[in-house]
């Protein structure tokens, strides 16, 4: 969910990138009584980057994510998580949303992004670790073929109490680890 590093001049900038729906994933693993690592995984979202190259600093980035899409990898813990209210209270708050507050551009092709991530109605700011991880102004595969193109990923560690989802912690880590690989296109 990042914007980072050098562009090429031919990318122009600033830039509006589309973020591709079937190739960004945010993924969030943690553990589980010390037993096991659980991974859960968000796709289908959708969101923009917008992309200074000549000022990478002053590019920013947001997202919104509806929670019904999480994927548990078990039915049974997605009724419980999800659907029970136990957790997320998805009729009250429906989405998981990033807004971008600044970027610190720390080197050629990595920054940290400041932002706002709000869950189940508290927001909190969190800083991504981002790397662009590609770039190029002919995407060479359809549906995209021809249109400017970046790959973006980002780490960070939130926490699951920070944000009123605390439920049996410890036993269940507070700590959440978030994987994030964006494909974003230019669309016009």
């Amino acid at each position: 969910m990042a914007i980072i590093a050098t562009a090429t001049s031919a990318l122009g900038a600033p830039a509006t990138y589309t973020m591709d729906p079937s190739h960004s994933q945010v993924a969030f693993s943690y553990q589980h009584g010390g037993f096991s690592t659980t991974y859960w995984i968000l796709s289908g979202f959708e969101g923009q980057i917008v992309f200074d190259a000549d000022s990478p600093a002053d590019s920013s980035v947001a997202t919104s994510i509806e929670v019904d899409k999480l994927q548990t990898g078990w039915p049974e813990r997605y009724e419980q998580v999800v659907k029970s209210g136990v957790f997320f209270d998805i009729q009250a708050y429906p989405t998981i949303s990033f807004q971008s507050t600044g970027i610190e551009v720390t080197g050629a092709k990595t920054a940290l992004i400041a932002g706002e991530l709000s869950i189940n109605g508290v927001t909190r700011q969190v800083v991504l670790d981002a790397v662009l991880d590609g770039m190029t102004d002919q995407y060479p595969v359809p549906p995209f073929s021809g249109k400017p193109a970046i790959g973006v990923s980002a780490t960070a560690t939130v926490l699951r109490s920070d944000y009123d989802l605390g439920l049996f912690a410890p036993f269940v880590s507070d700590e959440v680890e978030v994987e994030i690989s964006i494909e974003a296109m230019q669309l016009q």
